[in-house]
C-alpha cells in the first residue's frame, strides 16, 4: 500500500482513506473547483499562481473553504513535504487541490456535526503523467476540431477552473473516434478557436505568435509562463480571435499545460503544419522553458518512460 498522504478537511490521512461523500455537491452538480500544479526539482511551480486562480474560482463559485490563501499554500507544501520520502529524489510530483461546498443540506442528518466545505490535497508521482507522455515530444500532437464546442462565457466563465467538464469529456470522446492520438481544440460559439480539454493553442505566423483571446477560455498558468517567455525573448504575442483558416495557414502550432509545459502539432484537421518539423519559434521557446523550469523536462519524461513499467509493477505488489 502506498505510504502517501492527503490533507483532507483538517487532517492529513492516507490516500486509502480521503473519501469525499455521495452526498458532496461535487457529485451533485460538478459544484467543485480544483488546480493542478506541477514541480520541477520537487519545487512547485507558479504554485501562488495556481492558489490565485483557485480562490478566483471559488469566488465565482461562492464558495468559503474556511482557509486564507496563505494557509492553502503552507498546507500544500506541508503535503507535499511529507510525500517527497515516499519516492525516489529524482521523483517530480503532480499537486491536486479540489474545493466544493460540502454535502447538501438536505443530506444533513447522514453526518454528525455541522456541514463544511470538502478540502483536499494530494500529491502524485509525476512519472505516471510525463512518462506516458514522452513520446509525444518527439511525434508531436495530431490536433482535430470536434463537434462539442467549448461552453461560452455568458453560460459560465471559463476562467474558473471548476469539475463541471463534461464538454471536455465529450469533446475527447469524439476526438478519439476519429483515431488514435487525436487531440481535440473545441471551437466557441461563434467559430474561433477556443481551448484543447486541458491545454491552451497557440499558432505561429511570419514570426508572430497568435493565441485565442481570454474571451471563452481557461486562462492557464502555463500559457501565461509562455506569453513572458516569448515576450522576454523579443517575439511578438497577440491574443485575439483565430479560426480554422488561421491555423491551416499557420507556420507552427503548439499547445501548453502543466504536466508537459508545451508540446508541437504536426498536424491540424488531417493537414501537415508547415514541413512538419519543429518550428524555429517553437525551438527557442522549448529552450526558455527548460531554463525557467531548471531541468531538461523532456529528458526526464524519457528516464521517466523507460522507469514507469517496473514503478507500476511495484505499486500493484504493494496494495
Amino acid at each position: 500500500m502506498s505510504n502517501r498522504v492527503v490533507y483532507f478537511n483538517g487532517e492529513f490521512v492516507s490516500e486509502s482513506e480521503a473519501r469525499v461523500s455521495i452526498f458532496d455537491s461535487a457529485l451533485m452538480f460538478g459544484d467543485m473547483a480544483f488546480e493542478m500544479t506541477r514541480t520541477y526539482r520537487q519545487k512547485p511551480f507558479r504554485l501562488r499562481h495556481h492558489l490565485e486562480r483557485l480562490y478566483g474560482s471559488l469566488r465565482l463559485l461562492e464558495i468559503d473553504c474556511g482557509l486564507t490563501i496563505d494557509d492553502m499554500e503552507r498546507l500544500t507544501l506541508a503535503t507535499l513535504e511529507k510525500n517527497i520520502p515516499t519516492e525516489s529524489d529524482d521523483m517530480d510530483w503532480q499537486i491536486m487541490h479540489d474545493v466544493s461546498r460540502g454535502p447538501l443540506g438536505i443530506y444533513k442528518s447522514a453526518f454528525t456535526g455541522s456541514i463544511q466545505p470538502t478540502v483536499s490535497i494530494n500529491c502524485w508521482p509525476l512519472i505516471t503523467h510525463t512518462g506516458g507522455f514522452a513520446a509525444t515530444y518527439e511525434t508531436g500532437i495530431d490536433i482535430i476540431i470536434p463537434a462539442q464546442q467549448a461552453v461560452p462565457a455568458h453560460l459560465v466563465d471559463a476562467k474558473a477552473k471548476t469539475r463541471s467538464r463534461l464538454h471536455y469529456q465529450m469533446a475527447q470522446l469524439q476526438a478519439a473516434r476519429t483515431g488514435e492520438g487525436k487531440w481535440p481544440v473545441l471551437l466557441d460559439p461563434d467559430g474561433f478557436l477556443a481551448e484543447g480539454t486541458g491545454n491552451n493553442i497557440f499558432l505561429v505566423k511570419d514570426g508572430v505568435i497568435f493565441t485565442p483571446e481570454p474571451r471563452n477560455i481557461l486562462l492557464g498558468v502555463s500559457r501565461g509562463a509562455t506569453i513572458e517567455l516569448a515576450r522576454g525573448l523579443g517575439i511578438e504575442v497577440r491574443e485575439t480571435n483565430l479560426g480554422r483558416l488561421e491555423a491551416l495557414m499557420a507556420d507552427e502550432i503548439f499547445c501548453t499545460a502543466t504536466t508537459f509545459a508545451l508540446v508541437h502539432a504536426v498536424r491540424f484537421e488531417g493537414q501537415a503544419i508547415g514541413d512538419g518539423k519543429l518550428g524555429p519559434i517553437f525551438q527557442r521557446l522549448m529552450a526558455a522553458w527548460k531554463e525557467l523550469a531548471g531541468i531538461d523536462f523532456v529528458a526526464q519524461a524519457q528516464d521517466y518512460a523507460k522507469l514507469l513499467p517496473e514503478w507500476e509493477a511495484k505499486a500493484l505488489v504493494g496494495r
